[in-house]
């Protein structure tokens, strides 16, 4: 894993990322805006900390480890896209922190969103963050989970944000929230009714 001091990775403020999409996308992730961790290795969630790519891994969405720290291998990337996974963000310069975005960048992203999830045609959109979803298109009450309206013609869902500074969030609880996405997308099996259910 590199090592990186303060200022080299200040150095990758605004600084973008560019979008992990195949073929054939039917779940497109999106997150807040890269880190500069994530920045400097030009892979989607790559702080140490970020729990994205453990929460797929428990979720059963990814079939082995990723450790996208250093940077993703191209097998890294052909296992997301080859399960029809895709990786974007609502806006795209880099910074420290989530927080230092402004409100009005973070529409103009959501408007960016939009002309992406066209063009790309996912069956699944995943928005995580359930605050920058709110800001970005004016939802000041959604809720997470499954939303009444969809975007840019894809089904629209708002999921945690695997961010290590999303505190009360754990891997467990990402896994559970990642994988009825999956569901919905067509990525995991429908889970089957229990003997007591149906």
């Amino acid at each position: 894993m590199p090592r990186f001091t303060r200022d080299e990775l200040l150095a990758f403020r605004d600084a973008e990322v560019p979008d992990l999409v195949g073929s054939d996308l039917r779940l497109l992730f999106v997150g807040i805006n890269p880190g500069l961790w994530t920045a400097a290795v030009q892979t989607h969630f790559a702080h140490p900390v970020n729990r994205f790519y453990p929460a797929l891994l428990r979720a059963g969405i990814l079939d082995r480890p990723v450790d996208p720290a250093a940077g993703m291998t191209d097998d890294d990337r052909a296992a997301l896209t080859g399960r029809g996974i895709g990786i974007t963000n609502v806006v795209r310069r880099a910074t420290a922190r989530a927080d230092e975005l402004t409100d009005e960048e973070l529409r103009e992203g959501g408007r960016q969103l939009v002309a992406t999830v066209e063009r790309t045609r996912p069956r699944v959109v995943a928005i995580l963050g359930i605050t920058a979803y709110r800001t970005a298109f004016g939802r000041r009450k959604a809720a997470a989970g499954r939303q009444p309206e969809t975007l840019g013609g894809a089904e629209l869902w708002v999921a945690p944000n695997p961010s290590g500074l999303n505190a009360h969030e754990t891997v467990e609880s990402l896994a559970v929230a990642y994988a009825e996405v999956a569901r919905a997308a067509g990525i995991l099996p429908p889970v089957e009714p229990g003997p007591d259910q149906g």
